[in-house]
């Protein structure tokens, strides 16, 4: 009999600085029922074909989040006329992550449109910039938090540039993201005071970018935000208010705490096995296979959750009709039979067909963001701590265990070259 406790094991903050044993044990059992706390339970896939396999499953669907329920005000006016109005307003613009076809399609193609190779690959010249910058900033010290000094304030800078937000305004958007990222963990679905925190949040960054696209029509610049706005696809799709306003904070919420995740767990790798600092010190070069390794070893996003359309035969079981699901990526990514020596870091290994970015139709749309924000931290960072040494190890760790990544990360170093 598989083990239904696995994933409340997993969810347990004592497990969050290594919770690979525990997928290896649940991957004995690819696709296995599980205890979430509730009547029904979860279905967990956790070997990398059943996630691959539910991943382009079109029975799978990723509108998981429950009907918007904001909390009450005790103002009869707000509660009974004005709430109703605005939970059905978020319930029919939900950000594309948590939409199928066709309206998931159409809106990353508007997006699509904007987020253009040019685009991006002009923030990479800059992304190099801010790396310097950060770490000139700590030139005398002598202990560096490769969250705080780096992993935070880069890619939320980077984010907010190509979004067109005026740079006094970061600081917000990283209280705000850090709160919404909350709605990608499971139990935020069913914890009110989660929830009712998410919807204030909610309703503070969509006012202000409500505000942010009025401008943006009146005075357009040369951003993506200005041209989700005022621009329409080559299909004729031009996102209207309530959808730009939910794809504008996705994109800012996901465009930031992943990649912190990602720099944060790639420096603490490297720092374990010093033999890859040395070799991506010496050889720049290395960063891609680096990344990519990262992505396949430690990948931010740990799972996501998913319902099923109707009943699903996989792995020598049925998941009914209504269940959630939950892929564990991160499981799938530690399968041995899809990667050699799965536990060891090693950046030189052939073919990593990691889940580190997901896949299908919800691969992620920053995908070559992150990749090259990650390459610029980390080779500045090999480059330039001077004998950098953990202070604790294994380092805190963020609540959250969707979204997996130290809370900080202490180096001592003897300066900063």
């Amino acid at each position: 009999m598989a083990d239904t406790t696995l994933l409340t094991q997993i969810k347990d903050p004592a497990n969050r600085p290594d919770p690979y044993p525990l997928y290896a044990r649940l991957r004995q059992n690819p696709v296995s029922w599980q205890e979430d706390g509730t009547e029904d339970g979860v279905w967990v896939a956790s070997s990398h074909g059943a996630v691959s396999s539910l991943l382009g499953d079109p029975r799978i669907s990723s509108e998981t989040l429950p009907p918007a329920d904001r909390p009450r005000t005790g103002n009869p006016i707000t509660d009974f006329l004005i709430k109703p109005i605005k939970d059905r307003i978020v319930d029919h613009h939900r950000p594309f992550i948590f939409r199928d076809p066709p309206d998931h399609d159409a809106l990353r193609k508007a997006v699509m449109h904007q987020f253009t190779r040019e685009r991006v690959q002009g923030m990479r010249a800059r992304s190099d910039r801010l790396v310097d910058e950060l770490l000139d900033a700590k030139r005398d010290a002598r202990r560096f938090d490769a969250v705080d000094d780096l992993a935070y304030p880069l890619p939320v800078t980077v984010i907010c540039e190509l979004f067109g937000i005026p740079r006094e305004d970061e600081p917000q958007f990283h209280e705000w993201a850090t709160q919404l990222a909350t709605a990608l963990e499971p139990d935020s679905l069913t914890d009110e005071e989660t929830r009712a925190k998410n919807s204030r949040t909610f309703d503070a960054i969509g006012a202000y970018m409500g505000d942010l696209i009025k401008e943006k029509r009146k005075h357009p610049q040369d951003d993506m935000l200005s041209g989700l706005a005022n621009e329409t696809t080559p299909d004729g799709v031009k996102m209207g208010d309530y959808d730009l306003i939910a794809t504008s904070v996705l994109m800012l919420v996901a465009g930031h705490e992943t990649t912190v995740n990602l720099i944060t767990n790639g420096l603490l790798t490297l720092l374990r096995y010093p033999d890859e600092f040395e070799k991506l010190k010496a050889d720049p070069g290395r960063a891609p296979r680096v990344i990519e390794e990262l992505l396949r070893y430690e990948p931010p996003v740990q799972f996501r959750l998913r319902k099923a359309l109707s009943p699903i035969d996989i792995a020598g079981v049925t998941i009914p009709e209504g269940a959630e699901v939950l892929l564990l990526l991160a499981a799938g990514n530690r399968d041995a039979t899809v990667f050699q020596d799965p536990d060891r870091f090693d950046p030189d290994r052939a073919g990593t067909r990691h889940l580190g970015f997901g896949g299908s139709l919800h691969y992620c749309v920053g995908a070559p963001l992150a990749r090259f924000e990650a390459e610029s931290a980390l080779t500045a960072l090999t480059r330039r701590l001077k004998a950098p040494r953990l202070v604790q190890d294994p380092p805190p760790y963020r609540d959250g265990s969707a979204l997996r990544g130290p809370k900080h990360l202490i180096v001592a170093i003897d300066g900063m070259a």
